[in-house]
């Protein structure tokens, strides 16, 4: 005993709602690879560990590198990863040192964390190095450390690898 479907009969009814197309009932997927990033913006770039570049690199975007740079790199965010190698200035906004970095070393906020092995000058207006960190060169604030050009030879810097000597003018 069968009935007879009330949508296909003729006459005056309400409109039925058609089902949406899979693509708009489809939610995001759960992994964001950039959960903080404003709307619009790019996505991180990443040079995995097996991947050597030689030459210099520039976005104003976001650069995570795991592998080998043979170049200088000029970013908004530079993260260091704990096996990458960078030989070369690296210059950005924000800079987190996880591995190797032979080389000048400018940014606003400069972190290096307990992995990292810096050898080169690092001008910086913040700067924040954790215990285990090595670092060989030496360390200057300045206003704006992204300036192009050498920094002045009159402001004060403060070596590293040395013991400090005082207050010496």
């Amino acid at each position: 005993m069968f009935s007879k479907s009330r949508i296909n009969e003729p006459g005056p009814k309400a409109e039925i709602e058609k089902p949406k197309a899979p693509e708009a009932t489809m939610t995001k997927p759960s992994m964001d690879f950039t959960p903080s990033a404003p709307k619009g913006k790019a996505a991180v770039s990443v040079l995995s560990s097996d991947l050597t570049v030689v030459g210099n690199l520039r976005t104003t975007g976001d650069i995570q590198v795991e592998g080998t740079v043979e170049g200088d790199i000029r970013a908004h965010l530079l993260t260091v990863g704990e096996s990458a190698t960078i030989r070369g200035e690296i210059v950005a906004d924000d800079i987190v040192v996880n591995g190797r970095v032979i080389g000048r070393v400018r940014g606003l906020k400069v972190r290096l964390t307990s992995t990292a092995r810096v050898e080169g000058d690092i001008i910086h207006k913040t700067i924040a190095i954790e215990s285990g960190a090595h670092f060989e060169g030496s360390v200057q604030r300045q206003e704006d450390p992204l300036a192009t050009g050498r920094p002045a030879a009159a402001a004060p810097s403060m070596r590293l690898d040395a013991p400090a000597a005082g207050d010496a003018g």
